[in-house]
């Protein structure tokens, strides 16, 4: 156990150093407000919520879901990217696993309005102990 031996103690407290609050708050020139990009990723990540639900109706059928699994475990990357476009999706969907679970990440696709993906939905599944 470790003692003191100075009579008092080397750091003084939190509350020694007032702290120094400003009653009004900081003036700050903000942009205004443009929805527009806002309402577009709305918009995405719902095709994203869509083609999420068909992935998890496919992942649900316990065939399609062995298949996936075992090329998975013994590493054949190239066989589980195949079975991931058979699902038919419109977007793009890379798959990340572990022996114990496994993330799809759902991306907007690039469009000629939105060159740059503004959203990803990855879902996240546990699929071994």
């Amino acid at each position: 156990m470790y003692y003191n031996h100075y009579p008092y103690p080397v750091y003084p407290p939190a509350h020694a150093y007032p702290g120094y609050y400003r009653s009004q708050p900081i003036p700050r020139d903000y942009p205004p407000v443009d929805v527009k990009i806002f309402s577009h990723s709305v918009k995405s990540f719902r095709l994203l919520m869509e083609q999420g639900s068909i992935m998890l109706d496919r992942l649900g059928d316990v065939d399609f879901a062995h298949k996936m699994m075992d090329a998975a475990q013994q590493g054949k990357k190239v066989e589980v990217d195949k079975l991931i476009k058979m699902m038919g999706l419109q977007v793009p969907v890379v798959a990340k696993y572990t022996p114990t679970g496994v993330t799809f990440e759902l991306m907007s696709p690039a469009t000629q309005n939105a060159p740059a993906n503004c959203c990803t939905l990855s879902v996240n599944m546990k699929w071994g102990k």
